[in-house]
C-alpha cells in the first residue's frame, strides 16, 4: 500500500468515527466539535481527490462559518438534562425503522460497488478539479448565473440587514 491509500483509509476511519461521536456525545458542544473533525475529514480527502478549492471552501464555510454560528446556538439556548423533553416511544421505534432501512440501503449500495471493483476510471488531465480551471469555467461558460447568483446574495444581504436594524 502506497502513502495515498494509507492518508485516505485514515482520513475514512477519522470521519466515520467522528460522525458516530456526533450522534452518541451527551454533550451537544462536542457534538459540533466532532463534526468540526468531521469537516476536516472530508476536506483531506477533497484534497486526495485534486480538488483544492473544495477542501477550502469546505474548511472555511462549513468548520468556520457554520460550525461557530452551531455554538453559538447551543450556548445561546443553554441546554441542559432539566429542559430537555422526553422522547416518546413511538418516536424511537420511528427512529430505528428509519435507521434500519438507511442500513439496508447502505448494504444494497456496497453490494453493488463490490460487484464493480473490476472497472476502472480514467481521467484524461490531471489538473482536474484545480482552482484555474474552476474559475475558467465560471467565468467563461456560467457567468450570467454567477452573476444572477452575486446580485441575489446582495439582496439578501440587504434584506438581513434592514430586518436586523433597530428603529
Amino acid at each position: 500500500m502506497n502513502t495515498i491509500q494509507v492518508l485516505f483509509f485514515f482520513l475514512s476511519v477519522l470521519a466515520i468515527f467522528s460522525a458516530v461521536m456526533v450522534l452518541v456525545s451527551k454533550n451537544p458542544v462536542h457534538s459540533v466539535l466532532w463534526l468540526i473533525t468531521v469537516f476536516f475529514a472530508i476536506s483531506g480527502h477533497y484534497i486526495l481527490l485534486n480538488a483544492q478549492f473544495l477542501a477550502i471552501v469546505n474548511l472555511i464555510v462549513y468548520a468556520g462559518a457554520i460550525m461557530v454560528l452551531f455554538l453559538f446556538v447551543i450556548m445561546l439556548m443553554n441546554l441542559n438534562a432539566d429542559s430537555e423533553p422526553r422522547k416518546n416511544l413511538w418516536m424511537k421505534l420511528a427512529g430505528v425503522i428509519s435507521g434500519g432501512c438507511f442500513l439496508m440501503v447502505l448494504i444494497s449500495l456496497v453490494r453493488q460497488t463490490i460487484e464493480l471493483t473490476g472497472k476502472t476510471a480514467l481521467m484524461k488531465e490531471g489538473n482536474i478539479g484545480l482552482i484555474k480551471n474552476l474559475g475558467k469555467a465560471l467565468f467563461t461558460d456560467f457567468v450570467i448565473p454567477f452573476e444572477i447568483s452575486s446580485v441575489l446574495f446582495l439582496s439578501a444581504m440587504v434584506g438581513a440587514v434592514v430586518i436586523g436594524k433597530k428603529d
